[in-house]
């Protein structure tokens, strides 16, 4: 059994690109509009949920606390669709992610902390813990793909457990 203790690294767009994006206004150009009164963002991040005519919905996640060390021991993907998450009130959260593949490959497992002012969008099939956040109910705006129970046959979310090693985030404020 592998032993592997994680620990946050900052997140960037460099760090992170091979995951998905980093949601944030930090070194972005912007466009002045309604006649100066608003800076416009565009394009932080592709969301990806077409497969098969799907549509994009936007949702409100309210978190708890996680407990920490926290044991990591499953990771998850969405096949068809990327997810984003965005802190709603400047609340900093944790991400573990590992790139894309059948399965995940834990030698390439990564944690990342949000400054608060940034979100991520995971790039469809990025395998991710469930959300994890360092403050209880925080609020988070998440966008991903509209499910309907009674037509959509997609693999909506893929769960794999990890039992061959033993992963452990640490992490303090």
């Amino acid at each position: 059994m592998n032993n592997l203790i994680l620990t946050p690294e900052a997140l960037t767009a460099e760090n992170f690109s091979q995951f998905g994006q980093v949601i944030s206004c930090e070194q972005k150009d912007y466009l002045t509009i309604n006649n100066g009164y608003a800076k416009k963002y565009p394009d932080l991040a592709t969301i990806d949920t077409q497969e098969n005519g799907g549509t994009t919905a936007v949702h409100i996640f309210v978190a708890k606390k996680r407990q920490f060390p926290l044991q990591i021991k499953m990771l998850e993907k969405h096949p068809f669709f990327s997810q984003t998450f965005i802190p709603k009130d400047n609340q900093p959260f944790l991400v573990v992610v590992t790139p894309p593949s059948d399965e995940p490959n834990i030698e390439d497992i990564r944690s990342f902390i949000s400054n608060g002012e940034q979100g991520v969008n995971y790039s469809r099939g990025v395998w991710h813990f469930p959300l994890i956040s360092v403050n209880d109910d925080t609020q988070f705006i998440v966008i991903d793909r509209k499910y309907d129970i009674d037509s959509d046959d997609l693999e909506q979310c893929i769960v794999h457990p990890i039992e061959d090693s033993n992963i452990t985030l640490e992490f303090s404020l």
